[in-house]
Parts: structure tokens; C-alpha cells; sequence
């Protein structure tokens, strides 16, 4: 198997008004091509933060981040930017949709920023997105006349536009319904078999059942590594 994602001696300091905050400390993980793995752990535990370095949105106080083959830890802004919206699906807990752009116009985003697709063709892949989350009737509408499962499930499209190598999710199944959830797990695990690899922090028990490992972070250590 082919290794997309590598951290060595990874820690993650925030200065704080009580002083600086340890979120990771010296750690080191390994994954590969087609893994779906879960983090899982209590919060504060760290579970946000790996994710945010390993999708390059943040960087490590000290260690080495390289996924996909770059270095995440010494690249510039501008080449992280261009690098996270070519190679990484960010689903985020509380899912960052623009309010003044439709349901399909903030699926298009990633690729309208990249120019991934032609023009023509970026609206009937978003609604093919859509349609794979059940919401292709509500491409229209403007997120805010949405539930906040829809919204999770709009994340989720959008997060799939430029048919990114790895997709990282921070507690998906948090706003969903038992039977969207199952839905949603389905698409993870078939996105997996098919070689994305899936990296998500979470609490449900569900993920863990069907990640191919799961890692339990305490205090801002891998404390146990599972292969299921």
C-alpha cells in the first residue's frame, strides 16, 4: 500500500491567556492509500487539531506533516492553498457554507477556484454530488432554508468537487439522522474502497466499527492504535 499521510514527532502549542496549551504532543502517524481511519477520544483531546494539520489549514509548533507527498510544515501559504483545494475534502463540524450562494453554487466553489472542470460542466457535477447526498431537489435553495443535517450533507458534497485523494471530517454524523448517518458511512466506506482515503475525528461508535484502524488520542497522545 501506498502511504498518503506521515507525521513525525508531531506537537501543536496555542498561546493562551493562561499560558501556552499543549493540543499534540510528539506525534506520530502513518496512513495509507484507501484507509478509512477514525480518531477518536474525549474533547480537548486533540481530534480537531490533527485533523486541521493534516489537511494543512494549520502547522505544527514542531515535527514533520507530509501528506500526499508534500511537506506541509515548510510550504508557503499560497502553495498549502492551491495544494488543499486540489488534493483534500474538508468536511468541517459546523460546515462553513456561504449564506449568500445557493446550495449547488457553494458545491461548485472548489472547483471554480481551482478551474478543475470546464465551466459547462462544474453545475451538473455538483448536482451529481448533490444527488449522491440526497439533496439534489434542494440545489436551489440558499443553505440558511436548509436543516442542519441538509447543511452536513451539502459540506459533504462540496468537500467532494475536485475528487480529492483524502477527505478529513470532523464529526459528520454529528447533526444527522440515524438513517442519513448509515447513508453517509456507506458513501465513506465505498469512497475508501475505491482509494480515497478518509480520515475522521469522532465520537460514534459506528465510524469506529468500520474504520480499517482507530486511533484514540488523550491529552494529545496516540494513546492506542486498533486495526479493525
Amino acid at each position: 500500500m501506498r502511504r498518503v499521510i506521515r507525521l513525525r514527532r508531531v506537537s501543536k502549542s496555542y498561546d493562551t491567556p493562561a499560558g501556552p496549551f499543549r493540543a499534540l504532543r510528539e506525534v506520530d502517524l502513518d496512513v495509507e492509500a484507501g484507509e478509512l481511519v477514525a480518531i477518536v477520544g474525549k474533547s480537548g483531546s486533540g481530534k480537531s487539531t490533527l485533523l486541521n494539520l493534516i489537511s494543512g489549514i494549520d502547522r505544527p509548533t514542531s515535527g514533520d506533516v507530509t501528506v500526499a507527498g508534500t511537506s506541509l510544515h515548510d510550504s508557503s501559504e499560497s502553495v498549502l492553498a492551491r495544494w488543499r483545494g486540489a488534493t483534500v475534502g474538508i468536511v468541517f463540524q459546523f460546515f462553513q457554507l456561504l449564506p449568500t450562494l445557493t446550495v449547488v453554487e457553494n458545491v461548485m466553489l472548489p472547483m471554480d477556484f481551482l478551474g478543475t472542470r470546464a465551466v459547462k460542466t462544474r453545475r451538473p457535477h455538483a448536482l451529481e454530488l448533490l444527488a449522491r447526498v440526497g439533496l439534489a431537489d434542494q440545489a436551489d435553495k440558499l443553505p440558511a432554508a436548509l436543516s442542519g443535517g441538509q447543511q452536513q450533507r451539502v459540506a459533504i458534497a462540496r468537500a467532494l468537487a475536485n475528487d480529492p485523494a483524502i477527505v478529513t471530517a470532523d464529526e459528520p454524523t454529528g447533526n444527522l439522522d440515524s438513517d442519513t448517518a448509515a447513508a453517509l458511512l456507506e458513501l465513506f466506506h465505498t469512497m475508501a474502497a475505491s482509494g480515497t482515503t478518509i480520515v475522521i475525528a469522532t465520537h460514534e461508535r459506528e465510524i469506529s466499527s468500520l474504520a480499517t484502524r482507530t486511533f484514540t488520542l488523550d491529552d494529545g497522545r496516540i494513546a492506542r492504535a486498533v486495526r479493525m
